[in-house]
């Protein structure tokens, strides 16, 4: 891609790191039940799990640290899996007491008054119908990454979680960590001047070419339209349960909604993204990709103006594989892993993100990790700055059932990572422009001023009975 635009130049900017010593708008929405915060001592949370197995098993294991009573899976075979494995489980004290479901609109229905706490980790097209019956109902809301599967959703739930005063958490577990936190501290203090560039990549591979597989019979126990849910229908077909739904549109948000949230949520974080009201975004190269698919590797560039004293930044994004099957990551990074010998599996690992300063480069790995000055010796020479920031106790999870007892905000509430995984989104919207073609895009308003034909991107339909 070109570098034209850049604002120094890669042998200053290596000079100058050699060197060194050194939510998107707010809403509002409906209204409904509130479930009172549990004081410490009290009674056990009353905690339900949607989506029972893979990524759900996380969701599971925290939500049997208080009462769990119900889950939910469209997959009858994975549900039995999952209670055998409940079963073996020294911390479930009545399995029999534990309600079961395919479709989480009736455990609502039946039980929603028996519920306090529920965790969602299904695909992500039912992240938002399912998250929002939970917070209309009173429910402190647990979701996976991304929030959402559309833009809209994102900044509905946020409104609808502020309106019924429930607590809330996003599954990116790394912004519960020390990594990233550090990485803002740092930053805030100047370690590496105003940063202009940020660079965030990860080798997965979400996506694909070509259209559908060819029709199959519903596996047996598997509830295919609960499975669908808000999304169009189609007949089963392979590629899409139990896991590579990510790299299809109608489930999934390709690799840039898989770990965009956790690779740029110190982008978003450090650099106060969420106070901007305008930014553009524009897809620079992209390697497959259909009308049902996205892209098997892809290269997308935002630009925000100034935010208070924050000077303009252009953030960067790398993911899957070039077109020559080789790992998409941005040539700036292989520049320092030459300069510095090293190596991606043991310094720079297969992603993370470069922060651009014109006084110097900070480094995270994945989920926000190692956070570093680079090279090291200007690591050490810079004064570490005091902790600034809260520090959640007992991780990502903890932190959300605290939150739910105590009334207070956990670290990745709906309010930092709506607007968070609105930003990510915006990609989806250069996918469907194409490359080469800058979108403006009114933050504040959630409308490309200068592509109105992209609008409709923001919202996607949903079948009846599932809408957010």
């Amino acid at each position: 891609m070109s570098r034209n635009n850049s604002r120094i130049s890669r042998r200053a900017l290596i000079r100058n790191t050699a060197l060194a010593a050194g939510a998107l708008a707010a809403m509002k929405t409906s209204v409904g039940p509130v479930i009172l915060a549990q004081t410490p001592g009290g009674p056990k949370l009353r905690t339900a799990v949607i989506g029972a197995a893979g990524q759900g098993r996380a969701s599971i294991s925290a939500a049997m640290r208080e009462k769990l009573v119900a889950l939910v899976d469209v997959d009858d075979n994975r549900l039995a899996d999952t209670m055998k494995w409940l079963a073996k489980q020294k911390d479930v004290a009545d399995i029999g007491s534990i309600r079961t479901y395919h479709d989480y609109r009736k455990m609502f229905d039946e039980m929603a008054r028996e519920i306090d706490v529920v965790f969602v980790a299904t695909p992500d097209h039912h992240h938002a119908p399912a998250s929002m019956l939970a917070i209309r109902n009173g429910k402190h809301t647990f979701c996976e990454k991304p929030l959402t599967h559309d833009i809209y959703q994102a900044r509905a739930i946020a409104q609808a979680a502020r309106e019924h005063k429930v607590m809330t958490q996003m599954g990116n577990q790394g912004h519960s960590g020390e990594g990233y936190r550090r990485l803002c501290e740092y930053i805030w203090a100047g370690a590496i001047g105003n940063v202009v560039e940020t660079y965030s990549w990860i080798g997965m591979v979400n996506g694909g070419t070509g259209g559908r597989n060819p029709s199959k019979p519903v596996p047996q126990g598997l509830h295919w339209d609960e499975w669908l849910g808000p999304a169009p229908y189609r007949d089963y077909h392979d590629g899409l349960h139990p896991f590579n739904w990510r790299g299809w549109w109608d489930f999934g948000g390709g690799s840039v909604a898989d770990w965009g949230c956790h690779q740029m949520d110190g982008v978003f974080w450090a650099l106060k993204l969420s106070e901007a009201k305008t930014c553009t975004v524009e897809l620079l190269d992209v390697n497959g990709g259909s009308e049902e698919r996205y892209p098997i590797g892809c290269v997308v560039r935002w630009t925000f103006p100034a935010r208070g004293s924050q000077p303009p930044v252009k953030v960067y994004w790398y993911d899957g594989h070039r077109s020559d099957g080789k790992v998409n990551h941005p040539p700036l990074a292989a520049e320092f892993e030459k300069k510095y010998n090293r190596q991606f599996d043991r310094g720079f690992g297969g992603g993370g993100t470069l922060y651009i300063g014109d006084k110097g480069v900070m480094y995270t790995q994945n989920y926000g990790g190692g956070p570093r000055i680079l090279p090291e010796e200007a690591h050490k020479a810079f004064p570490p700055p005091p902790p600034s920031i809260p520090r959640p106790q007992g991780g990502h999870f903890a932190d959300f059932l605290r939150a739910c007892r105590e009334g207070t905000p956990s670290s990745a509430d709906f309010s930092y990572s709506g607007p968070l995984t609105e930003f990510i989104l915006l990609a989806h919207l250069a996918f469907k422009a194409g490359v080469g073609r800058k979108i403006e895009y009114d933050i504040e308003k959630m409308q490309c001023t200068n592509m109105p034909e992209l609008n409709r991107w923001i919202r996607r339909p949903c079948r009846k009975g599932w809408e957010v």
